[in-house]
C-alpha cells in the first residue's frame, strides 16, 4: 500500500521539519507552499494523507479543504496556531478529520500519521491465509481448505486476533480484553482456555499435540505459523 502525503505549509523550516521526519519513517511527502501547488499536486497524484496548515500566504487552508472535501474522503489533519474552539470547529465544518495546534510536537504529528495508515492497513486487509485456513474479514466465513469450518461468535473473535498477530505471543489478559468487547459479557480465564481447545479441534489436525495454536507457559499462547494477509 502507498503512504503517499500532501503537506501544505508555507513556513520553510516547519515544512522542511515535517518533510524530513515523516520521510525518514519511509513516507513519500508531497511539500507543497502554496494553494495552487498543493491543487496540482492532489490532481497529478494518489494522496492517502493530507496535511493542512490553516493560514497561508495565498489564501485560507480551510478553502482548499472544502476545495478537496468535494472530491474526496481522504483524511485530512490540519494544522494551526490558533488555539480557539473556533477555529477547531471551523476546521471540521470544512472536512477535516483532525488537527494540531501550533507549535507542535513534531512526534505528536508522527504518531498521528502512524495511526492512520495502521488503521487504513487494516482496512484494506480482506483475507487472511495461514497454515490451509482462510479467513474471510468480509463475509466473516472461515474455510479450511475448500470446507466452511463452523465457529461460534468468541471462537471466531479469538481467531482473527490470532491471525491478525501471528508469531507474537498473546497473554491470556489480552484475549481476555478483546473477547469482552464482543458483546460486553463478562469473560473468564477459564473461558479462553475452552475457546482454545474448541479452537484447536478445529483447526489443528493433532488438537493434543498442537502445531498452530501453541501454549506459552505461564504467560498465554502464539499462532505459531505465518500469515499471508490480502
Amino acid at each position: 500500500m502507498s503512504k503517499n502525503i500532501l503537506l501544505l505549509e508555507d513556513e520553510e523550516s516547519v515544512n522542511r521539519g515535517i518533510s524530513f521526519t515523516l520521510g525518514k519513517e519511509g513516507y513519500q511527502v508531497f511539500s507543497c507552499f502554496d494553494m495552487r501547488q498543493a491543487e496540482k499536486v492532489f490532481h497529478d497524484n494518489e494522496i492517502q494523507l493530507i496535511i493542512c496548515d490553516i493560514t497561508l500566504q495565498d489564501g485560507n487552508g480551510l478553502d482548499f479543504i472544502r476545495s478537496v472535501r468535494k472530491r474526496s474522503t481522504v483524511h485530512i489533519i490540519c494544522l494551526t496556531a490558533l488555539d480557539q474552539e473556533i477555529d477547531q470547529v471551523m476546521g471540521y465544518e470544512a472536512g477535516a478529520d483532525d488537527y494540531i495546534t501550533k507549535p507542535f510536537s513534531l512526534s505528536v504529528l508522527s504518531l498521528k500519521v502512524q495511526a492512520y495508515f495502521k488503521k487504513l492497513s487494516k482496512e484494506n486487509v480482506k483475507i487472511i491465509k495461514s497454515a490451509g485456513i482462510t479467513f474471510s474479514l468480509l463475509s466473516m466465513k472461515v474455510y479450511m481448505g475448500e470446507e466452511t469450518i463452523s465457529l461460534t461468535k468468541n471462537e471466531w473473535r479469538m481467531l482473527q486476533i490470532f491471525m491478525e498477530h501471528p508469531k507474537q505471543i498473546l497473554s491470556k489478559k489480552q484475549l481476555l480484553e478483546r473477547l469482552f468487547d464482543i458483546d460486553e459479557n463478562y469473560v473468564d480465564e477459564n473461558t479462553i482456555a475452552v475457546n482454545v481447545r474448541r479452537l484447536r479441534e478445529k483447526v489443528e489436525r493433532d488438537p493434543a499435540n498442537p502445531e498452530i495454536i501453541k501454549n506459552v507457559r505461564g504467560i498465554g499462547y502464539v499462532w505459531d505459523k505465518d500469515c499471508v494477509k490480502e
